[in-house]
Parts: C-alpha cells; sequence; structure tokens
C-alpha cells in the first residue's frame, strides 16, 4: 500500500534548538520543490491502493534518493549517514526516534519501480521548471553515440547537384522578398541535374571493358559539377552582398517608421521572410564551398578527413561514421563526445 507522506514531527523535534531544525540552504530548497505531490504520482501504479503492507513514505524515499546522487553514497552508507545526522533526518522527515529505512528495503523500492518512475519525475520536474520558467522546453535532439541522421547515402556529385539547384532556390525567395532584385544568378539546376544523371548512367556499366572509360567518365562529370557549382557560388556571393544591403536599409526604415509612430505590419513580415532567406543562403555558400573542396580532394587522390566531411546540405552536423555492420557498414549522423 502506498504512503505519500511521514507521520507528523515528535515532541522530540518540537524541542529541538532552532539551529538544528534549520537545513542548509541548498537542502531547503530541495525539500520545498519535492513538497509538491505531483513527485508522488509516478509511484501510483506499482502498489495497491488499499491492500498490503504500508511502504516507506514516497516524500523520505525521494530526499534519501536525493543525497544519495547528490553526494554519490551507495545504499549501505546513506542509511549509515542519516542515521548519524539530525539534519539528514530533518530533511527526509524521519524522527530522531524512527528507524531509518533499511538499505535492502531502499534496494527493493528502486527495482520494483525502475526507469518508468525516473521518467514520471524527470517530465514532473521538467514541467515545473518550465512553469516557472526556470528554462524554455524546446525540441533537442540528444545522442551519446549515434542517432543516425536523416539524409539519404550521400554522394559528392548528388550533393553538388541539390547544392546548386537550392542555392537558385534560395536566390527566387530573396528576390520575392525584395532583396537585390536586379541581381542576376543564373539557374544552373538543369546543367547539373544532366551532369549528375549521366554521371549515375555510367556508374551501372556493368561490362569490365567499359569500366575504365565509365571511370574517367564519372571522375570528369565530377569535375565539371565541382566547377558549376563554384561558378554559382561565386555569382551568388554577390547576391548575398546586395541582400544583406537591403535587410540593413529595410530596418532603418522601419527604425524610422516606429520612432514616428507607425507600424507597418505586411513590411514587417516581408522583412523577416528575406532575413531568413539570407541566413539560409549565408549557410549554403559555407556547405557548397566545403563539399566543392573535398570533391576536388578526392579527384586529386587524397580522401577527405572524416570527422569534418560533408554529408548533407540540411544536416550541418552529420558526418560518416564507420559502424562496422553488414548491412550498414556506415552510418551518417552527429559525432558524439566519444566517437
Amino acid at each position: 500500500m502506498l504512503r505519500t507522506v511521514a507521520d507528523q514531527p515528535t515532541l522530540w523535534e518540537a524541542i529541538l534548538p532552532e539551529e538544528l531544525r534549520r537545513l542548509p540552504v541548498e537542502l531547503a530548497r530541495v525539500d520545498a520543490l519535492l513538497d509538491d505531490p505531483v513527485f508522488f504520482a509516478p509511484f501510483v501504479p506499482f502498489f495497491d491502493p488499499r491492500i498490503g503492507r504500508p511502504s516507506t513514505p514516497m516524500e523520505t524515499y525521494l530526499r534519501l534518493m536525493f543525497l544519495k546522487f547528490r553526494y554519490r553514497l551507495g545504499f549501505e552508507s546513506l542509511c549509515r549517514e542519516v542515521s548519524d545526522s539530525i539534519t539528514w533526518r530533518q530533511f527526509c522527515r524521519i524522527g530522531i526516534d524512527q528507524p531509518v529505512p533499511h538499505s535492502t528495503t531502499l534496494m527493493k523500492l528502486t527495482t520494483r519501480c525502475g526507469s518508468a518512475a525516473v521518467d514520471g519525475l524527470n517530465e514532473a520536474l521538467l514541467a515545473k521548471a518550465v512553469e516557472a520558467k526556470v528554462l524554455r522546453c524546446t525540441r533537442i535532439r540528444v545522442d551519446t553515440t549515434v542517432v543516425p541522421a536523416n539524409v539519404s547515402y550521400p554522394t559528392d556529385s548528388g550533393l553538388l547537384a541539390k547544392a546548386v539547384n537550392r542555392i537558385a532556390a534560395t536566390g527566387r525567395r530573396i528576390r520575392a522578398a525584395g532583396g537585390a532584385t536586379r541581381t542576376k544568378v543564373r539557374d544552373r539546376s538543369r546543367a547539373a541535374g544532366r551532369r549528375a544523371h549521366d554521371l549515375n548512367a555510367k556508374l551501372r556499366t556493368r561490362s569490365a571493358a567499359a569500366k575504365d572509360e565509365a571511370l574517367q567518365v564519372v571522375r570528369r562529370k565530377n569535375a565539371e559539377l565541382a566547377d558549376l557549382a563554384e561558378t554559382t557560388a561565386v555569382e551568388a556571393e554577390r547576391l548575398l552582398a546586395n541582400a544583406k544591403r537591403a535587410v540593413r536599409k529595410a530596418r532603418a526604415e522601419a527604425a524610422k517608421l516606429k520612432a514616428a509612430g507607425g507600424c507597418d505590419a505586411a513590411a514587417g513580415r516581408r522583412r523577416g521572410r528575406l532575413v531568413r532567406a539570407v541566413d539560409d543562403l549565408g549557410e549554403l555558400l559555407d556547405a557548397t564551398r566545403a563539399i566543392v573542396e573535398q570533391t576536388r580532394q578526392r579527384l586529386a587522390g587524397t580522401m577527405p578527413d572524416g570527422a569534418t566531411r560533408k554529408v548533407s546540405l540540411h544536416d550541418p552536423d552529420a558526418r560518416p561514421i564507420a559502424k562496422g555492420r553488414l548491412g550498414k557498414p556506415v552510418e551518417f549522423g552527429p559525432l558524439g563526445p566519444g566517437l
């Protein structure tokens, strides 16, 4: 049967001096936080509400576990230290005349509730932190080894063709938002797509006699794609510079309008689209230059370093990671701290 709170303080606690009943600052803050009944809810599914021997009070168990992990104690040493400390007894809601729960009892409770209760406690703590505006809750991707990135199997030729296509599309977004409307950037998407198609067709050659010829074609098409992407990036640099000037001008006009007490919502939305497109183009050009450089290294017979090799345009942290599996010898994802 689940018990959430311990017995009321006895006369022995009431006659203790104020200095002994006062908790340290850290323990006082944790004590106030753990008083919230929301931290008892994760333990409810593991106990019958009416039948069975009463459990260790959950408020006592939670505080004991905090001391255990805060000070890196084992179960036996934790029980021993709490028994010998009046302050820790006060924090754990254990009376002076009451026994400290046995170490095996704490072990059984921890095993019984397991990771499900821990997950529930973490969710409750996160909700309270967000409610108190201690942190902002946003979606993040966390990995300890490898979280496979959502990228198709990358090739330098495919990345170069995609880069040319995306540069042209981002340039259109900038001009549609009113930035650098007179700066021309030639759309080379069809030329890049045609070369990538020819390259892939040669890679499917199966006859041994034609493999040497196919390899030469592949190298030539890769070089042409690299030149095409580099030329497109150079043209896009001028577009980016002019668009940044347009952003500064739009911000100056918005500041003047605001100082005069006016507001133009449509201009603000258009300026926001322009700023996002300019930022996207800057990141895209950096990635394109890196892919062009690693393609030229491959054509020169040098293998690029896997820790810095670009394998995706939309996921800058993705890297090739050799895991040694038979089905997937190489996976793609962000490098963890142990890799």
